[in-house]
């Protein structure tokens, strides 16, 4: 049976859905962001408290069929969406016609995550959204990515602190390993019933990334640094052992580079 706390959060997290899948409401309020079990890396230290306002979080990875509608929309080769104009070739995506990766035009793929999208595929993504939608979709930031996922009782992972394949897609779950349909991992939900936010895809965060981030980061709505040479990304993916799927292991990625097919991401949207 779940915690009462947790059935509480569960009950206050309703999912809006304007047409381009569920978002789930994380409510305002702070939380201790960082290692508190003393076995990740120095980068994700020290623990600090952080205050953000209320967002909404996609409940799934972005799919082939969400990404299908970008892609065969005329806006795709808008540079107005990418960032700086460049738009990225469709083909630099090959996992798109592959049938070993579920990509987008296998048959029965659409609820697959799309994999190989690089940032600024993943930012151009969420502002087609906000000028079809006339909401602000974006990236999450890396703050409100590692709420989204733990909570606020500083969990190892979204549903606990132990890990096991009934819970999260890493390696070893396949005999070939890559992502699996959004949705496949019930008891792997965050606190707020948010999915797969371990293992299955890593995810871009809005964030530039620096290692020392955290000994001056802002407590209220931090943002990130405001230049640098990569991005965030979070999660862990099927390629990854289970301890690098850790709510608040950090990684980082050129924002351009030919996105390996592990690379997944989700959307958030102001309130």
């Amino acid at each position: 049976m779940l915690p009462i706390l947790l059935l509480l959060t569960l009950a206050q997290a309703k999912p809006v859905n304007d047409g381009f899948g569920e978002m789930i409401l994380i409510p305002a309020g702070s939380f201790k962001m960082g290692d508190n079990f003393g076995d990740g890396e120095s980068r994700e230290l020290p623990v600090h408290t952080v205050e953000l306002d209320a967002f909404y979080m996609a409940k799934f990875e972005v799919t082939n069929a969400e990404w299908r509608q970008f892609r065969d929309d005329p806006g795709y080769d808008n540079p107005k969406f990418w960032p700086e104009g460049r738009v990225m070739p469709k083909a630099q995506i090959p996992y798109w016609t592959q049938p070993m990766n579920h990509g987008g035009v296998t048959p029965g793929s659409d609820k697959y995550p799309v994999i190989g999208v690089n940032w600024d595929g993943a930012t151009a993504y969420c502002n087609w959204l906000s000028a079809k939608s006339g909401k602000h979709y974006r990236l999450p930031t890396e703050a409100e990515w590692e709420k989204a996922a733990r909570g606020t009782d500083q969990r190892r992972f979204p549903w606990g602190n132990i890990i096991d394949y009934d819970h999260a897609n890493y390696a070893g779950k396949q005999k070939f390993d890559t992502g699996m349909e959004v949705g496949s991992f019930p008891k792997g939900a965050s606190p707020y019933g948010v999915m797969e936010m371990a293992g299955n895809m890593m995810e871009w965060c809005q964030d530039w990334y620096s290692r020392d981030y955290y000994q001056v980061s802002p407590k209220k709505n931090p943002k990130g640094p405001e230049k640098g040479a990569y991005r965030v990304m979070r999660g862990g993916s099927f390629f990854f052992e289970g301890q690098d799927l850790r709510s608040y292991a950090r990684s980082a990625a050129w924002p351009s580079f030919q996105a390996f097919r592990m690379v997944g991401f989700r959307i958030a949207r102001d309130q």
